[in-house]
């Protein structure tokens, strides 16, 4: 399978929320099995991609502590993820970014490899991971490989203030990888869905 090399891609957590929906906690360092969520997300981007960095807007110093280096947005307000997104390019030093939540801890092992083969076999700008859910493919953009050459792209968007995702992303050519296992992207948004992580086999 045709792939991007590893060193050429750098992962970036997305940990820049406001966590309004799990009472405005810090999403990224509540616990999960004795580890803070951001940090499964980093474990399991590691050996998928050659660098790693947050993207974090509170508790910067927790971030750090977890060895990669912390970008906060570099617009304020909590715009949302694409803010997240640009800082990422901003710093970014390889052609790809790979974002990832950091709040879906069990998210695939084969994330890059497969995002990166569609990439490259679809001449995509970026590729996104879907699921199937009720039978209808359902995008999640948040787990996205990307070029670094977008970051123009993306600047322009953001300060004609635009934000959603989806309607930046349409501006370019976009390849759509399938995953089967849908546990794989649940994400804990509440506390209730969190605990819900933590029970045996899920």
């Amino acid at each position: 399978m045709n792939t991007i090399d590893t060193q050429d891609i750098t992962g970036l957590i997305l940990a820049g929320g406001r966590g309004s929906r799990m009472g405005g906690v810090d999403k990224g360092l509540q616990n999960h099995l004795g580890m803070p969520l951001a940090m499964h997300a980093l474990m399991r981007l590691q050996g998928q991609v050659g660098h790693i960095m947050v993207n974090a807007n509170r508790n910067l110093a927790a971030y750090e502590s977890m060895g990669v280096p912390v970008w906060p947005d570099p617009m304020g307000d909590f715009p949302g993820p694409l803010a997240g997104w640009l800082a990422g390019l901003e710093n970014c030093e390889t052609p790809y970014l790979l974002t990832v939540p950091c709040d879906t801890p069990l998210f695939p092992l084969d994330l890059a490899a497969r995002l990166s083969h569609a990439l490259l076999a679809e001449d995509a700008d970026l590729a996104m991971a879907a699921t199937v859910e009720a039978g209808q493919v359902q995008v999640q953009p948040v787990f996205c490989l990307l070029k670094t050459s977008l970051i123009e792209s993306l600047v322009a968007y953001l300060t004609s203030g635009q934000r959603k995702i989806d309607r930046w992303t349409a501006q370019h050519r976009c390849a759509t990888v399938v995953f089967d296992d849908t546990r794989a992207f649940f994400n804990a948004n509440t506390a209730d869905e969190l605990r819900s992580l933590q029970q045996p086999g899920s």
